[in-house]
């Protein structure tokens, strides 16, 4: 609580030190505003560099997988055939016999 006898703070000052000290806080909070907006865009920019960069580390990923799968899947078809073959060779064999 403030005695009657202090004068408050802004009837010491003279108006124009206090309009230049409004006129500070503002600047200063305007810098804070533009660093923080600096700071969100660079925060942005690099967000999307990683996306893109994850993306194409995906892609490759991707794409290496489809390859094993394709070599996978000759190889499959390739003893699928072999089993073929095989069991049509023992079926000539057994008739035969």
């Amino acid at each position: 609580m403030t005695s009657e006898t202090e004068p408050r703070k802004i009837m010491t000052k003279p108006l124009p030190q206090i309009l230049d000290e409004i006129e500070n806080s503002i600047k200063m909070a305007d810098d804070a505003a533009n660093s923080a907006r600096q700071a969100a865009e660079e925060a942005r920019k690099a967000g999307e560099k990683a996306a893109q960069e994850a993306a194409r580390v995906a892609a490759q990923a991707i794409a290496k997988l489809e390859h094993k799968v394709d070599n996978v899947t000759q190889l499959a078809e390739l003893l699928e055939m072999a089993i073929k073959e095989g069991v049509g060779a023992l079926e000539k064999r057994l008739s035969q016999e």
